[in-house]
């Protein structure tokens, strides 16, 4: 269906195609729950993930007003409560065994007295993206080559994916991997690489046999990280570029074609 509205006669319109990205965010956004969660900043050091299920299931008791479901709740949060503190005693005594290893020694005085830094401060100057933007784009400025498209010969064989590799490293893509200006998690590429094999094959394989790479899939968001504190200048900033994750995942079943036509004299630690 998505294909059959980006075809006019024999020519598919792989950008009008490749919005179906937009159609997969807007399904996730109907989909997806947002939750508050609150952090206490008294918070215990020896609170684990069990006691605080154990505490959810004693409030839930006592909301409910159940006696016998409360003294049992009561009676396993003591007992998980009187297990987690020798944990965390003997995780910090921990830090303290070897002298030699200063690093673990200053985690666990941190730990002790529960030392957090500071957040970095946001600079409030609304010129602030413009001059970082500026200052990346500063090489693309002294450029002023045109980009030419070259014609491959006629005799050149286009590479072709396979769905089964689509689905194949769609199903390995990490979930906790940042999503990029598409807003398409790793989780839903994962999750539904059987549905999304199909369509995201046949949009690769136009892309090969053209030799465009839709605009959706170039866009990045660039996000500045300080290199060290406190930042002077613009080039204290390091730019970590997030790309959708769909685009790794077409960079990654390229390279795989590209280093089987490769000899194998190469290098394998060698960069492709």
């Amino acid at each position: 269906m998505l294909r059959e509205a980006a075809t006019n006669g024999d020519t598919t319109d792989l950008e009008e195609y490749t919005s179906m990205t937009s159609y997969i965010s807007k399904c996730i956004n109907d989909v997806t729950i947002s939750k508050s969660i609150t952090t206490l900043s008294n918070q215990k050091p020896w609170m684990t993930a069990k006691v605080r299920a154990l505490l959810k299931s004693r409030d839930s008791a006592f909301r409910a007003g159940d006696k016998d479901a409360l003294r049992t709740a009561l009676a396993k949060v003591s007992q998980a409560i009187r297990e987690a503190k020798p944990t965390h005693s003997q995780r910090i005594h921990g830090h303290f065994q070897s002298s030699g290893d200063t690093q673990r020694m200053w985690q666990g005085i941190q730990s002790i007295t529960n030392y957090r830094p500071a957040p970095p401060a946001c600079d409030s100057d609304a010129s602030f993206p413009d001059a970082l933007n500026s200052f990346y784009t500063r090489f693309e400025a002294q450029n002023d080559l045109t980009v030419r498209k070259t014609i491959p010969p006629p005799e050149d064989q286009v590479l072709c994916l396979t769905k089964a590799d689509v689905r194949k490293t769609l199903c390995r893509v990490n979930p906790w991997k940042a999503a990029g200006p598409d807003n398409i998690p790793g989780r839903v590429l994962r999750e539904c690489a059987e549905q999304l094999a199909d369509v995201f094959t046949d949009i690769f394989n136009i892309s090969l046999s053209s030799a465009i790479v839709p605009t959706c899939l170039k866009t990045t968001t660039i996000i500045p990280v300080p290199k060290k504190f406190p930042v002077s200048c613009l080039n204290d900033y390091h730019p970590v570029a997030l790309k959708p994750i769909i685009m790794k995942c077409f960079e990654r079943l390229i390279m795989r074609q590209i280093k089987d036509l490769l000899p194998p004299s190469l290098d394998p630690m060698q960069f492709v």
